[in-house]
């Protein structure tokens, strides 16, 4: 049997407990904040860009992982002899799913995946991986099935304000001004053929209301639901909002694990606190 290592851009947004449980390697992508560059989730939080915006109005700009990167984090396993499953941020808003696949050509033995997601969008496909990895499954076969599963992850997000979308030079002053004066709350829905983002439903009223009636629109009447787990992840959102999510997923399916992660820098720069997204997959 092959030995596999497991392997994901820190954009997976899976957290410690899972990358402990599923024995997962993670490669962060670069946080360029106040001309200082940092590695997302090692050396900066998501609290601290916030911080930054508050006290000085600066937000970060953040950099693929170069190709000479991933050759040197990939060498060590190849050489033992090792064969690496890596799973990528989307290659429709980075670039680290081609220099990945430029390494992987120059060492051999590493398979990369364009997972046409983001944030736990990704992370679904790294946990399809482990379980595969567990099943003894070849890398080769891990690959392609990867590939296939793409189009059924399902990521979206409710966001709070449009202020980060805004200063990031996403959307225009006036539809940032209009929208967070009417009390609107837009969903950002990722295209699972590509990773990027477009609007879906624009939702009016109280945070709390929106995100219930978000999780009912993205779950209920759905009969393709894959059961096996369901991710709630926030950048920075109070316990209580979560709960209200959770105990709305519970009311609509019976998933084995409902899992709860904090979204890391990359994504966080984006969006800005109180966004929360339920990501799925489907058979």
């Amino acid at each position: 049997m092959s030995k596999i290592i497991l392997s994901a851009d820190t954009t997976c947004d899976l957290g410690d407990v899972l990358k402990e449980r599923y024995n997962v390697n993670f490669y962060p992508l670069h946080i360029i904040l106040g001309g200082k560059q940092y590695q997302d989730g090692v050396d900066i939080k998501a609290d601290q860009i916030y911080e930054a915006y508050k006290t000085q109005k600066i937000l970060p700009k953040t950099a693929a992982v170069n190709p000479n990167e991933y050759i040197d984090y990939f060498k060590k396993w190849v050489d033992e002899g090792y064969e690496v499953i890596h799973i990528n941020l989307a290659s429709g808003i980075s670039s680290s799913y081609q220099n990945c696949c430029i390494a992987a050509e120059e060492l051999g033995n590493v398979y990369p995946v364009d997972s046409y997601n983001l944030s736990t969008g990704t992370g679904l496909l790294v946990l399809e991986a482990a379980d595969r990895i567990a099943k003894g499954m070849p890398a080769t076969q891990i690959q392609q099935e990867l590939n296939a599963l793409r189009s059924n992850v399902h990521a979206s997000f409710i966001l709070d304000t449009l202020t980060f979308l805004h200063a990031g030079g996403r959307c225009s002053a006036l539809a940032a001004l209009g929208a967070n004066v009417l009390n609107i709350k837009p969903c950002i829905e990722v295209d699972n053929t590509s990773g990027k983002m477009g609007v879906g439903k624009k939702y009016r009223g109280s945070l709390n209301k929106v995100l219930r009636n978000y999780t009912l629109d993205k779950l209920k009447d759905r009969k393709d639901l894959k059961l096996d787990r369901v991710f709630i992840t926030h950048s920075g959102i109070s316990d209580e909002r979560i709960e209200i999510v959770k105990n709305t997923i519970e009311e609509i399916a019976d998933f084995k694990e409902i899992l709860i992660t904090r979204a890391g820098c990359t994504i966080s720069a984006h969006c800005g606190p109180n966004t929360l997204g339920v990501l799925f997959m489907t058979e």
